[in-house]
């Protein structure tokens, strides 16, 4: 998208550039709809996880089902990380109640792996509340406390860039 000046009427438009790649027709690839998936009901324990900016809602079911985020399964929304099964299943491993729950989370914010450590977060803070006894396992893990670590805030005249010194003028 660009801007574009009409010099007789003074007013700018928005012009969205046609590329050659548009006009290429991809074939779609089918995903699960809602339809598809078991989306459970009943008793549920709940919890929110953060990390950066992201934040996820976690709701545990007592019963076996899917494991869904954001209308997806785990697996295609996070098909990008390579290492997302063993994070995510992580805090049902170290209690032993792996296949015990059906998941379902609503995440946003940030990028996929701040998200996917904020879902851990959330998921780790849920089984608490479900068996306060997991606390001691879930903490020496480091899965409760939430990693504060942000992007540092720009400063002003700074050139746009949160760490950037002014130019020394030469002497």
């Amino acid at each position: 998208m660009a801007l574009k000046l009409s010099k007789k009427k003074n007013t700018i438009k928005k012009v969205i550039k046609k590329s050659r790649l548009a006009k290429r027709i991809v074939p779609r690839v089918e995903e699960e709809s809602l339809s598809d998936l078991t989306i459970p009901t009943g008793k549920y324990y709940e919890a929110v996880g953060r990390r950066k900016v992201a934040t996820a809602r976690v709701r545990l079911f007592e019963a076996t089902g899917d494991f869904i985020v954001n209308d997806k399964v785990v697996g295609k929304y996070f098909d990008s990380i390579s290492d997302a099964a063993l994070r995510y299943n992580n805090p049902f491993e170290l209690t032993g109640t792996k296949g015990k729950f059906s998941v379902l989370v609503k995440v946003s914010g940030s990028g996929k792996s701040a998200q996917l450590d904020a879902m851990v977060h959330g998921i780790s803070r849920a089984l608490v509340k479900f068996d306060p006894a997991y606390k001691t396992l879930l903490k020496t893990e480091g899965l409760m406390s939430r990693d504060d670590r942000m992007k540092e805030t720009r400063k002003i005249g700074m050139g746009g860039k949160a760490r950037r010194k002014r130019q020394s003028p030469k002497r």
